[in-house]
């Protein structure tokens, strides 16, 4: 008589930091197979405790990983790893334009990719075109002081320096030119559900796809350098789910069935190659070239919203599109009002008459 194996997830006691060999072990256990930590040791030279404990605590990065006594460690999902020549090969001639690198940890690209763009004695800074794509974010960075939460394959974290000619004062309206590119991203790959919000979010349905984060650093009269933060959430897992205070979606969620998903090299190269399309278009002509057309992705158009404030104010007016330099056209009492980004968050009334 067969006796059944009783699959349980790792014991997670003490969980350690993620390093260099927990990310090697994980990559070879990517192929979904159940491996011994036995043969693991082996073949990187260490000890099966030394697997062991850099295998515990992997949980924290969203992945379930189980172990069978007799016959080692499985993942249940295995991540799609982010391969810096894939994504070339997906871009074609146009690869040569991006400087691709490839992160299995850091704390937050943005922030990593604003110091390699700074200029010093030593060198020049990093050129236009780079990227940093991190496969897990300790401390992803969103707009407003937010945390953006992902867990390792679960979504695309990446960061790409682009450099103006223009001072900072030309740049009104780049994080409105990045979310264009998004949209157009989804929808070479049939998914023309997605929408806009106002000033840097991407939604689907009722919650957050994506979002952005610009930083910027140059003179007001040029040249600037602007580094652009996308997070986009390919699936999510309940425990995610669970410390995330807002509402949220994934292109899993939109497609209904995860398979669907894009390939994540496939899937980044278009971004990139939509974002290398908008961006020459703003330096060229500026936002108002794209204003058209980001109004026709925008989810809140000609709804009643409430502009809420730091200080805990709010305005409360519908929305009729947005300037030529992004600022937001609310339509209040007094007449159509302009806000720009800053510190305002932005939110639908609902059950309101229009």
């Amino acid at each position: 008589m067969k006796t059944a194996t009783n699959l349980f997830p790792m014991n997670i006691s003490q969980p350690q930091e993620p390093g260099a060999l927990t990310f090697t072990l994980l990559r070879m256990l990517s192929d979904g197979e159940f491996h011994s930590g036995e043969v693991l040791a082996q073949q990187l030279g260490i000890s099966r405790a030394s697997v062991s404990n850099a295998l515990r605590g992997v949980e924290k990065l969203g992945l379930k990983l189980f172990s069978v006594r007799g016959r080692g460690y499985c993942l249940s999902r295995p991540p799609q790893w982010l391969d810096a020549k894939r994504i070339c090969d997906h871009m074609g001639e146009r690869g040569k334009n991006f400087q691709i690198e490839i992160l299995d940890i850091a704390a937050s690209s943005n922030t990593l990719l604003m110091q390699r763009a700074k200029f010093d004695a030593v060198n020049g800074g990093a050129s236009g075109g780079t990227i940093l794509a991190v496969e897990w974010q300790r401390d992803g960075r969103g707009r407003l002081g937010r945390t953006w939460h992902s867990g390792l394959g679960n979504a695309l974290t990446f960061s790409l320096l682009w450099r103006f000619d223009c001072g900072l004062s030309a740049l009104s309206g780049l994080s409105l030119a990045a979310g264009v590119a998004l949209i157009r991203a989804l929808r070479v790959f049939g998914i023309e559900s997605a929408q806009l919000k106002w000033p840097n979010d991407v939604l689907g349905g009722e919650g957050k796809l994506a979002g952005l984060l610009i930083e910027a650093q140059g003179d007001m009269l040029g040249p600037s350098a602007v580094v652009i933060g996308i997070g986009l959430n390919l699936f999510l897992q309940q425990e995610l789910l669970r410390r995330i205070d807002q509402p949220v979606t994934s292109l899993s969620a939109m497609l209904g069935d995860s398979s669907t998903i894009p390939e994540r090299n496939h899937l980044l190269a278009v971004i990139l190659l939509e974002l290398d399309d908008v961006l020459n278009e703003f330096a060229a002509h500026g936002f108002a070239a794209l204003r058209a057309e980001w109004q026709r992705y925008h989810g809140m158009q000609d709804q009643p919203v409430d502009m809420r404030f730091p200080d805990g104010s709010k305005v409360t007016g519908i929305v009729r599109g947005v300037a030529e330099n992004g600022a937001l056209e609310l339509e209040m009492m007094q007449g159509i009002r302009n806000f720009n980004v800053g510190e305002v968050s932005l939110r639908r009334v609902e059950n309101a008459v229009a």
